[in-house]
Parts: C-alpha cells; structure tokens; sequence
C-alpha cells in the first residue's frame, strides 16, 4: 500500500514551548488513521503543520511523494489535501450552499453543480437547509457542512480536526457513520479525535500521543485492547 501522507521528524514550537517532539507517522492510501491523545498532546497542532498554517523546524513532510514544505495552505488544497478545522469554522453569514460553493474555489466551474449534489445526497439534512444562514444551524449540521465543504475540493486525503467535539451522543453516532461511510467509498481520512474510543473503532490504524511524542500505535483494534490504552483514554 502506497504511502500517500508521510511525516518524519516534526518539530514545532510556539515561542518558547516544544509542542512537537519528533513526531513521524504515514497515512495509506485508502486508510482512515487517528492521532489520539489528551488535550494538549499536540494533535491539532500536527495537522496544522501538515496544512501549512504552522512551520516544523526540523523533518519533513510528504504528500503523494513530494514535499509539501513550505507550501502555502491554499495551494495544499488544489493539490488534494482538505482540512476540517477544529471548531467548524463555517461561514456563519452565508447559506449553506454557498459555504459549499466556496470549498469548491480550486475546482473548475463545471464541477461545482455535480460536487453539491453528490454533498446533499451524502448530507441530506444539508439539502433541506440549503438556503438557510449557517450560522442558525445547529452544532450538529454546522458539522456537517464543514465536512461537505472538505468534500467540494475533492479531496484525495481529508483531515478531520475533532468532529465530534461539542455534539450530543446522537450526533457524534452520525458524524461517525459518515466517517465510515467515506472510508467505504475510498476517501483517505486522517482523523485527530478527543473521543478515543470512536476514533478507534472507525481506523485502519491510530497513533497514541503524549506531550507532543508518539508514544503507541497499532491497529484501531490493537489500541481498543491496550490495556495502558484502555486505562488512559477508554475509561477502562
């Protein structure tokens, strides 16, 4: 299997504090893999190096096989690599379909239309609501079109930046069967998630962080029956 994410050797501060300690892992294609790890491990900070929006001072970082360093973050996403950011980050003023109309903004004008309908029959839920502000949707359906926005570029690798933070059982269950859902269709997925036990259950392989090293991986089920796993993150 073709490595199509690879991380080796990162290192990031901000200002004085080491957030990043070495840190090196890949994403296959066709994987979903999870960076787990208490707040403050460095998770969010790793898929913010990958995106660009911070710099590592040592290491490398490689994306179908070329380096990415150094790449500005929007030509990041014309070359395959999508972020849903932690927090959403929607446009809270605009409708839903034109929040999605802008993930589309590297694709050409000809695939926007077929893009949004293939977003409304993965979200319907965002189909009844497109002409809605989305700044009154719900955490839930904010969500979701965060994630229907990643899907507008096309993405070849979509990074998820805790979707479950914030939402009811119910929801995290849906924004889960979504997940699995686009790993069944051959999205690559690299999912940063507080909610270790579901990040487990839905990945190909995870990565446990601490202070920002890794200091486990395996599969998602080899981490589910961890016992220092189990212990530290699943309450058992």
């Amino acid at each position: 299997m073709a490595a199509m994410l690879e991380v080796n050797d990162i290192n990031v501060y901000y200002g004085a504090i080491h957030a990043i300690k070495g840190i090196s892992f890949e994403v296959n294609e066709g994987e979903v893999v999870t960076l787990i790890g208490a707040n403050g491990a460095g998770k969010s900070t790793t898929l913010k190096t990958i995106s660009g929006l911070l710099h590592s001072t040592t290491g490398s970082i490689s994306f179908q096989g070329e380096s990415i360093v150094g790449v500005p973050p929007h030509k990041l996403v014309s070359r395959g690599l999508a972020q849903v950011p932690e927090g959403r980050a929607v446009f809270l003023q605009m409708t839903v379909e034109e929040n999605l109309e802008m993930g589309a903004y590297t694709r050409p004008n000809a695939e926007i239309d077929p893009g949004i309908a293939r977003v409304y029959e993965q979200f319907p839920r965002l189909k009844e609501r497109r002409k809605q502000i989305a700044g009154t949707l719900s955490g839930g359906e904010q969500q979701m079109l965060a994630m229907g926005r990643a899907l507008m570029s096309s993405p070849k690798l979509m990074m998820l930046d805790e979707p479950s933070m914030g939402l009811a059982p119910i929801l995290v269950e849906q924004i889960f069967d979504i997940i699995k859902e686009l790993h069944k269709e051959g999205t690559t997925i690299l999912l940063v998630e507080q909610n270790a036990r579901m990040a487990l259950s839905v990945a190909d392989r995870g990565y446990v962080l601490e202070t920002g090293k890794v200091v486990t991986s395996g599969s998602g089920q080899e981490l589910l029956d961890d016992e220092s796993v189990k212990k530290a993150y699943l309450g058992g």
